[in-house]
């Protein structure tokens, strides 16, 4: 199933799309330009908005097989850290009855909506809708454990594009932000709290329906209890300045950034990737797979996001013409080809077969959010009417906004300032001071409004008023992570001191709401003292590793790079040079000191990138 933040493209980047191309909608106008209904009345010769059962209703004839869609107005970002992945646990429960068939049918979950779709005939299309409603109505909460276990699996398999992290580190713990981490809410959420989402959220009020057919289907009844429509979840930030950096691994360098949405913002998506596919693969050579994306957000602004894979020796290389090419499109070094190229490119779907069914998805999605929407004839002449110029303002606009991810080291040379490391000076804690075991310069404080992990070069607090969650082990153990995505593992193990009722204190302190009770760790999981270049705090993401201190990492590196070229160049001259020939073993040995260090400076490089710490 597709879940959390949509599609995974070819290309790695992970984006929020209306539909799989697999249920024979065609996406692309969906996902990569802003096109929409008329208006809640009508107006587009090819659809037709109607009402099935107070569900609002978007119909346009097609060729073949019917595929229809139903979406719902509540995703991963409508929930909490504490509760995430509780929509997905009800789109898994809708879909369970309908077991193996031919059907052609899938549930997904993305940021801000849920959608069950199906291809077939009109009565086996019938048939799903009903059933998915009357699911909906009366989940079979039997099988719920068994859907968590479900969950748990699939995310263990799941792969992510490298803006994976981008999400976190631009919105923090919270609304779009969530697409970023593991779904805490399949463990602990109990059966009243999955049933009364589903009453809630999954409501005819807060739908649309879309079917590629001129006409409703004979037998279809949308059952669904009344609510209201729920807006879209408040845009949060985790970043106090932009255009802004962080480290991630080797691999290549993704940034996105958040614009207006409009038809020369969804073509100078395509600008940016055909400029990257130019300067980093066919002039440089430098890259094999560069991309631009368009992706509305909400009813006013989109996300566009750029990607560049890179070789670990091409790196730098990628990152000095990735800016390059963004500084050549922010000043306006656009040609007119260029943008004629993107504009006919979305100008030949029009001419398409089955066009207008094919932008049914799309036009949903503004029906869900009130974005204000064109005819096709309106939305060919919006395109006609973009210039070089006002692709030179998005770029602008974009860069203002952005937050590039580069693999090792730093893009301070570029404009771009380090996402905050650490929570503000202002922020330390006053309370009970509980030393490291194994870092003397570690200490974690406990205070009455949260708590604070210190280390001489900064601190990181979670105050309980701000904790997105609290995940709390049978041993003692707490993890506590903040709205704005810092994380401080509470290990009672690890600190001087930090007996039960400092434990108990914290449990006090943190919302009921923000506690997700873990299951209890094997006596190999729970965390003893270790070196003291790890540390147990950090901004979290999706790895199994918490961070360490940017500065002490890059000394590392720079030292694991100083021995590692020692090494080398002393195993060669032993090997080749040197006379007479020194003993087997001790050229033997130089090379796996070379291999070491070898290794050294690649896991350092790693750790440099943002994870977070195991659940």
């Amino acid at each position: 199933m597709t879940t959390d933040t949509g599609v995974t493209t070819d290309t790695g980047v992970t984006t929020d799309t209306t539909v799989t191309s697999d249920t024979g909608v065609t996406s692309d106008t969906a996902v990569t330009t802003d096109t929409g209904l008329t208006t809640d009345t009508g107006g587009e010769p090819g659809i037709r908005l109607t009402e099935v059962d107070g569900v609002r209703t978007l119909l346009a004839a097609g060729s073949g097989e019917i595929t229809a869609g139903l979406v719902f107005r509540v995703g991963a970002a409508d929930e909490t850290y504490a509760t995430s992945g509780i929509t997905h646990l009800v789109e898994h429960l809708a879909l369970f009855r309908h077991g193996v068939s031919d059907l052609h049918y899938n549930g997904a979950t993305a940021t801000t909506y849920t959608i069950f779709h199906a291809t077939g005939t009109a009565d086996e299309v019938v048939t799903y809708l009903n059933g998915v409603c009357d699911a909906l109505r009366d989940l079979p909460l039997e099988r719920l454990e068994t859907e968590r276990e479900i969950l748990r699996t699939e995310a263990a398999g799941r792969t992510y594009g490298p803006n994976h992290q981008l999400p976190l580190w631009r919105y923090g713990a919270q609304g779009y932000g969530l697409v970023s981490y593991t779904e805490l809410g399949a463990w602990h959420l109990t059966a009243d709290a999955v049933r009364d989402w589903a009453a809630t959220r999954f409501t005819r009020d807060n739908a649309v329906l879309w079917i590629t057919s001129d006409t409703v289907p004979d037998g279809l009844r949308l059952d669904l209890p009344s609510g209201p429509r729920h807006p879209l979840p408040p845009v949060t930030s985790a970043l106090p300045v932009t255009p802004a950096y962080i480290t991630g691994e080797d691999g290549g360098v993704v940034m996105d950034g958040i614009v207006r949405r409009s038809s020369a913002a969804s073509l100078f998506a395509d600008v940016l990737g055909r400029a990257l596919y130019a300067d980093l693969r066919q002039k440089g050579g430098y890259s094999y797979a560069t991309a631009g994306h368009y992706s509305p957000r909400d009813a006013d602004f989109a996300t566009v996001t750029a990607y560049a894979d890179a070789l670990p020796q091409k790196q730098d290389a990628v990152v000095g013409g990735f800016v390059d090419v963004l500084a050549r499109l922010r000043a306006g070094r656009i040609e007119q080809a260029e943008l004629d190229a993107a504009r006919n490119k979305v100008l030949k779907q029009f001419d398409q077969p089955d066009a207008h069914a094919a932008s049914l998805p799309s036009y949903a999605l503004n029906l869900l959010v009130d974005h204000p929407n064109s005819t096709q004839d309106e939305y060919r002449a919006g395109l006609a009417a973009v210039t070089v110029d006002d692709l030179r303002d998005v770029a602008r606009e974009l860069h203002a906004t952005a937050l590039l991810q580069v693999p090792g080291r730093g893009a301070d040379w570029a404009g771009f300032t380090e996402a905050p490391q650490f929570s503000p000076e202002a922020d330390r804690l006053a309370g009970t001071r509980h030393q490291s075991h194994d870092d003397k310069g570690a200490v974690l404080t406990v205070a009455a409004e949260g708590v604070s992990f210190s280390r001489p070069d900064g601190v990181i607090t979670v105050r309980y008023d701000q904790c997105a969650a609290m995940v709390a082990h049978p041993d003692g153990g707490r993890r506590l992570t903040g709205l704005d995505g810092f994380q401080i593992a509470v290990e009672p193990t690890l600190y001087a001191g930090l007996t039960p009722d400092r434990i108990a204190a914290i449990d006090a302190g943190v919302p009921a709401s923000a506690v997700v009770r873990a299951p209890e760790r094997t006596p190999e999981r729970i965390p003893q003292p270790r070196p003291a270049s790890e540390t147990a705090a950090g901004r979290t993401g999706t790895g199994g590793w918490r961070r360490v201190p940017a500065p002490l990492l890059k000394l590392g590196v720079n030292a694991a790079y100083v021995v590692t070229l020692f090494f080398g160049l002393r195993a060669v001259t032993l090997t080749w040079t040197v006379e007479p020939r020194p003993g087997t073993a001790f050229v033997v040995l130089h090379w796996l000191l070379l291999g070491g260090s070898l290794a050294l400076t690649r896991v350092l490089r790693k750790a440099l990138a943002t994870r977070e710490t195991p659940e």
